[in-house]
């Protein structure tokens, strides 16, 4: 199992689950004060029941690839390509990673990657995302993996939003 922070904020406990249990160590930084959370993650670590690993700087890289394909890449967190990373590692190494996470985002490009994921508080994503990135003043298109920020057309901030899929009808038609 690879944890994010949203599986400790959710409540999971990593003494309670026998499976072999990893963070990375951005993870650690993303606790604040004394809290139950945080007391509970030390308590694991200290226990040996969870352990820290940095992934591969390689596969840093090949993941931010693959979040871009898709577009979610800009709003990913360090911690969250890392996360991604250190399950794709473990998946490289022939072992079964599971991420768990109520992240959309880590889902959807884990779902891209092969790998499994779980949430905890989340029904968690259906169905693959592929985003597109628009400019809501003059509706210019880009791709998902587009770097600027700012439509080239008029100037204006760019949104994503998923893109539409053209269902065919029994007809072979495009609905």
């Amino acid at each position: 199992m690879v944890l994010d922070t949203s599986a400790f904020v959710a409540g999971f406990d990593p003494l309670s689950v026998e499976a072999e249990q990893y963070v990375v160590p951005a993870v650690i930084d993303e606790f604040i004060g004394d809290s139950s959370t945080k007391m509970r993650f030390n308590l694991a670590m200290e226990s040996g029941k969870l352990k820290v690993k940095k992934p591969d700087d390689a596969l840093l890289t090949k993941v931010e690839t693959a979040a871009a394909t898709i577009g979610d890449l800009a709003v990913l967190s360090v911690t969250d390509i890392q996360i991604l990373a250190l399950a794709l590692q473990l998946k490289i190494e022939n072992r079964l990673p599971l991420i768990i996470t109520d992240d959309y985002a880590i889902q959807n490009v884990a779902r891209h990657l092969g790998i499994e994921y779980a949430p905890l508080a989340t029904f968690g994503i259906r169905k693959p995302i592929k985003w597109i990135r628009y400019c809501p003043a003059c509706h210019q298109r880009y791709p998902a993996e587009y770097k600027n920020k700012y439509c080239i057309l008029c100037g204006m901030k760019l949104k994503r939003k998923p893109r539409k899929i053209s269902i065919k009808s029994k007809k072979g038609g495009t609905l």
